[in-house]
């Protein structure tokens, strides 16, 4: 009965963490730094307002989908804070920035969608 207990307990943690693999996690926080850097952007910077919302609403997005597939909190976090000192204070990239929206949008079900809604949910 334990050894049952065991593997169950080892196969719902396992299935629990295979939304996103270490690779997609460090792509995913790589992101997360290039969305901060974008919202944060030095003086001078020319943006379109819409770019703002949308980095870091996607950013709300890959938190809450890390979080519902199990990842905790302050692994998830620690990431997003080497990623976050990685870029800050960089320039506005629209290639990088294009990538990792297609990249969330594949990574995370119904992405575009769940960015959409919480764009319109900032005001």
């Amino acid at each position: 009965m334990r050894k049952i207990f065991i593997i169950l307990s080892f196969l719902i943690f396992t299935s629990a963490n295979a939304g996103m693999s270490d690779n997609d996690k460090s792509k995913a926080w790589d992101c997360v730094g290039i969305y901060m850097a974008n919202y944060f952007l030095p003086s001078g910077e020319k943006f379109e307002y819409g770019m703002k919302e949308k980095s870091i609403s996607t950013v709300k997005v890959l938190k809450i989908y890390a979080l519902e597939i199990g990842i905790l909190e302050k692994d998830w976090d620690a990431g997003v804070n080497k990623a976050v000192d990685k870029h800050y204070g960089s320039k506005y990239d629209k290639a990088k920035t294009d990538k990792c929206h297609i990249f969330v949008e594949a990574l995370v079900p119904n992405g575009a969608e769940r960015v959409k809604k919480v764009v319109q949910t900032l005001y």
